[in-house]
């Protein structure tokens, strides 16, 4: 059974446009190759972070949705501790809406 999952990370600012190119492709090319579907990207661009985060003020936000088993989503998250150039991420599993009922249809006698 596959959940959906929002995923935001953000890597380091003084990385060049490659670098960041090259670090989206290593996680979407791990996620893929755990086996999950429906990989959608958005790059988000750089920002100035809320506070600073391991003295950077900046960051490059990277969106990321795909759906794959509750497992995969550790393996991804240990990949970007152990990452140099990923400063934060946040995994967020999505609800999805539930199916609508169908209404009881009343028979007259």
């Amino acid at each position: 059974m596959s959940d959906s999952y929002e995923m935001m990370y953000i890597l380091r600012p003084d990385l060049s446009d490659e670098q960041v190119n090259q670090a989206i492709t290593k996680y979407q090319d791990l996620l893929q190759e755990q086996g999950a579907q429906q990989i959608e990207i958005q790059h988000r661009g750089k920002r100035r972070l809320a506070y600073p985060i391991q003295r950077h003020r900046e960051g490059v936000y990277i969106q990321m949705n795909y759906q794959a088993p509750p497992t995969h989503v550790t393996q991804i998250e240990r990949a970007m501790r152990y990452g140099e150039e990923v400063i934060r991420y946040l995994t967020l599993k999505q609800e999805l809406p539930p199916e609508p009922q169908p209404e009881p249809v009343e028979v007259e006698a």
